[in-house]
């Protein structure tokens, strides 16, 4: 009990140190004379809604929603998954703040509150009906990125979750080592990207390793793009399937602005 309790206390300190974090940079912004703010997102039509945790897999066709918004130092980055059925999968509430950048070395920490919904069955009136139940968890992330070049980048990823209801997991632990390259030259207007990763996840008392990867195609210029993911068991104690891709269409946008 004393174990979760100072797990609790890690989760609510470090989302407590980046509203205050928050708060500072935000008092600051309104003191400068030129602010300039950031959005940007993608819509994506998936065959497959894969999650790197197995336990929050959807395991079929998907909509998600990826946003970014705020400074060049301080992001709010909701994630809202659907199934194609129009039934919520996820939410993730994501606030990143980058401590560090330059040319060589980027560093960001983050925290979120998350949802991710599932069906379940429950007796009423003595009728069985299918509702959703929302599973709540807090989370806390480390990531820097060690830059190779300007489209080649590598680095470990930390994330810890805590499930906020006794029946669902309680502690889950992601540890990985990520390599982004970002622009692999095919012609003059189309290019590739690939992010690989290598990762052990542990889950409550059971654990595994697994390879992930995903391959998209882009023309410059050119909010549409393809993409495809996977994800692979080399070896695990965690239920879930030994091979699992997905083919995605994403539509991307990019806006900056200056408030004066």
């Amino acid at each position: 009990m004393r174990r979760i309790q100072n797990y609790k206390f890690k989760i609510v300190f470090t989302i407590s140190a980046l509203i205050f974090t928050m708060n500072v940079l935000a008092q600051t912004a309104e003191s400068s004379k030129q602010e300039t703010g950031i959005f940007t997102g993608a819509v994506t039509v998936t065959t497959k809604g894969l999650s790197t945790f197995p336990n929050l897999t959807l395991g079929k066709p998907a909509a998600i929603l990826d946003l970014s918004m705020g400074s060049e130092k301080l992001r709010f980055e909701p994630v809202m998954r659907f199934s194609l059925e129009g039934k919520p999968w996820s939410f993730i509430f994501w606030f990143r703040y980058e401590l560090m950048n330059n040319e060589k070395f980027q560093f960001k920490i983050g925290a979120h509150p998350a949802y991710s919904f599932k069906s379940i069955s429950v007796i009423h009136n003595g009728t069985t009906k299918n509702v959703l139940r929302a599973q709540q968890f807090l989370a806390c992330e480390l990531s820097p990125v060690f830059k190779v070049s300007k489209s080649i980048s590598l680095g470990p990823y930390y994330i810890y979750a805590h499930g906020m209801e006794k029946d669902i997991v309680q502690h889950s632990n992601f540890i990985s080592f990520r390599a982004n390259f970002s622009n692999i030259n095919l012609s003059e207007n189309y290019f590739m990207r690939l992010i690989a990763q290598a990762y052990y996840l542990k889950l409550d008392a059971n654990d595994g390793f697994y390879v992930n990867s995903a391959l998209s195609l882009n023309r410059r210029n050119f909010p549409l793009s393809v993409s495809s993911s996977m994800n692979k068991i080399i070896r695990s104690e965690i239920s879930g399937d030994n091979f699992l891709w997905n083919i995605n269409l994403s539509y991307s946008f990019n806006t900056r602005y200056t408030k004066l």
